[in-house]
């Protein structure tokens, strides 16, 4: 077993950003669990199972091979052996995933494959549950928030510089709605962990927000 840092936060607050900052300067490997999600999502969406019929989207998850591989240097998140990086970024698919991700049985299964990468690594892991339930035993455990607004306006300009469709006041309530379901879902809501460090962006540089965090966990390192 190596280092584990968790990094749990909403959706928006920059997290993948900054998880893959942190492991390329501390040499960890970034473990992005909310595009396994993303995958399971786009998943159904690709088969034409409705995302609201728990037993179905189960099925398919447990049939479905999601793996997290290094191309090039690169994260690539592969569903049933495809690259589908250039297709789980969509506000459709973000949608889809928060919505599967509430079933037990998409997170038993997709849990256990996070699990398995951290046995032979130093990982950085982000998402919503990892502090609390994915990596429970995590060396530093990281809450990263940014107020709604300023979430909503990354990702509406994130969406923009790629060339799609957005709309500010459409991405803000999304966001709303997502924050609630995240927090309040039966199994594993998103929640800060009593020994957790919170990290507000919302006024951070992302190198700011980078050096917080590896500051912090030389900071376990140092009193370990």
């Amino acid at each position: 077993m190596g280092y584990q840092i968790a990094l749990d936060g909403p959706a928006g607050a920059g997290k993948s950003t900054i998880a893959k900052l942190v492991a390329k300067e501390l040499n960890f490997v970034y473990v992005d669990t909310g595009a396994m999600y993303r995958a399971i999502g786009l998943n159904c969406l690709e088969n034409g199972v409705s995302i609201e019929d728990e037993e179905a989207v189960t099925d398919l998850t447990n049939n479905a091979d999601v793996t997290i591989r290094y191309i090039d240097g690169e994260q690539a998140v592969l569903l049933n052996g495809r690259n589908v990086n250039g297709l789980i970024r969509t506000p459709e698919v973000g949608n889809a995933a928060s919505a599967v991700s509430v079933y037990k049985g998409v997170r038993t299964k997709l849990v256990s494959l996070q699990q398995e990468l951290t046995k032979t690594e130093n990982v950085i892991m982000d998402g919503r549950d990892i502090g609390s339930v994915v990596l429970p035993d995590a060396d530093l455990k990281i809450y990263l928030d940014a107020d709604v607004k300023v979430r909503a306006k990354r990702r509406y300009d994130e969406l923009i510089a790629k060339g799609m469709d957005a709309e500010l006041s459409v991405i803000e309530e999304e966001m709303k709605e997502r924050d609630y379901r995240d927090m309040h879902r039966d199994n594993s809501p998103l929640v800060r962990v009593p020994e957790a460090v919170l990290v507000d962006s919302s006024y951070m540089t992302i190198d700011e927000v980078k050096d917080a965090i590896c500051s912090k966990f030389k900071e376990v390192v140092k009193n370990a």
